[in-house]
């Protein structure tokens, strides 16, 4: 933060206007310093060149653009992208572009760090070190949006909020970077094209059936009784089983919405038909679906990947209860951009040797 100035992108629109009437200007200028910012992606006011150059001299004696650096890029063998961003020119995030056949998904970071410590996540090992503003999490939206564009000639589909971080953690600030990437005055996403994910929250989910969010909402179960997941998630000490199946069913009720139950499966820990059935069980208390995830190790983890064989029968052994299911296989795994391999473990190294071929 620059002493004494405000960071504009932190005001909404209305606030905008109240700071341009202070300073003598027109309303029509706040507006389009407002696209300035969110449609066209501008860090710095003198790229504003719509705006006199009194007018951009004058906003930088009063304003300052937060905003993310590419600090380093890597490309796996399956085309997935991973950027490391740095905020506060010595911290670094990392959000993963996700290329496939069907569709492009954003995988961005709400905070620096995280506070969970979850065992089977490298992200969990980190201190939390700040939340992310909605303008640095917006930013990393629009660089792997560019990415997608330019490399791959595709357009974004997808955005999921399961980079570093625990979302509902840093609840404003993400509410107010996907209000920017689905309005017009920004992306124009449909929000149903977001996910946030979270490791389970019970007060924080009845808050976004309340605010009633047009996004979709992803819960972090990965076991389906409480013995289990109080060892690998500290979260579910203070927040059970019990309590999230009630804050899911008043999100739902206050939505509509569909919850997706995401499930890393580990072997010989919560790969059996047993923790099937109590998966099964759980997910009966809203309509849903469910992501079976392949574990991706991480140095010095405790658990192993599942034999394939039985997560198929751990699959079918869902379908036969009428659940919708889905084995995500992990992508960007040589670069460790995979499900919870985010640990800024990138390195300065050339540019040639980051496209591993």
């Amino acid at each position: 933060m620059l002493q004494g100035k405000i960071n504009i992108r932190n005001l909404s629109l209305e606030e905008l206007l109240v700071h341009f009437s202070d300073l003598n200007e027109k309303s029509f200028r706040a507006k389009q310093v407002f696209e300035w910012l969110w449609k066209k992606n501008a860090h710095s006011f003198d790229e504003m060149t719509s705006l006199s150059k009194d007018l951009r001299e004058k906003l930088d004696t009063t304003f300052f653009i937060d905003h993310i650096t590419l600090q380093d890029q890597q490309i796996s063998r399956d085309k997935t992208i991973k950027c490391a961003f740095s905020v506060d020119e010595t911290k670094i995030i990392e959000g993963v572009l996700i290329p496939t056949s069907s569709r492009t998904t954003a995988c961005i970071s709400s905070q620096v760090g995280c506070s969970l410590s979850c065992t089977f996540c490298a992200t969990g090992r980190l201190k939390l070190l700040r939340n992310l503003s909605a303008g640095e999490i917006f930013d990393q939206v629009v660089y792997l949006k560019n990415q997608a564009e330019q490399r791959y000639q595709t357009t974004l589909t997808n955005i999921v909020y399961m980079g570093m971080g625990e979302p509902l953690l840093n609840y404003k600030n993400v509410l107010q970077s996907i209000e920017h990437i689905c309005s017009e005055q920004g992306l124009g996403m449909s929000p149903r094209r977001v996910t946030v994910s979270t490791a389970g929250i019970a007060k924080m989910i009845r808050k976004l059936g309340d605010d009633q969010v047009k996004f979709n909402l992803a819960l972090s179960l990965h076991a389906a009784n409480d013995e289990k997941r109080n060892k690998i998630m500290e979260i579910n000490e203070s927040n059970n089983l019990e309590e999230l199946s009630d804050a899911l069913q008043y999100f739902h009720e206050k939505t509509g919405s569909r919850v997706t139950f995401e499930y890393i499966i580990f072997k010989d820990f919560n790969d059996s038909i047993e923790d099937a059935r109590e998966l099964a069980q759980f997910a009966k208390c809203v309509p849903c679906k469910i992501n079976i995830i392949e574990y991706n190790p991480i140095e010095n983890g405790e658990f192993q990947q599942a034999d394939a064989r039985k997560v198929e029968d751990f699959a079918l052994f869902l379908e036969s209860k009428n659940l919708i299911v889905n084995v995500r296989r992990s992508r960007g795994k040589d670069i460790d951009a995979a499900c919870g391999q985010l640990a800024n473990r990138n390195k300065a190294i050339s540019p040639e040797e980051r496209i591993l071929k």
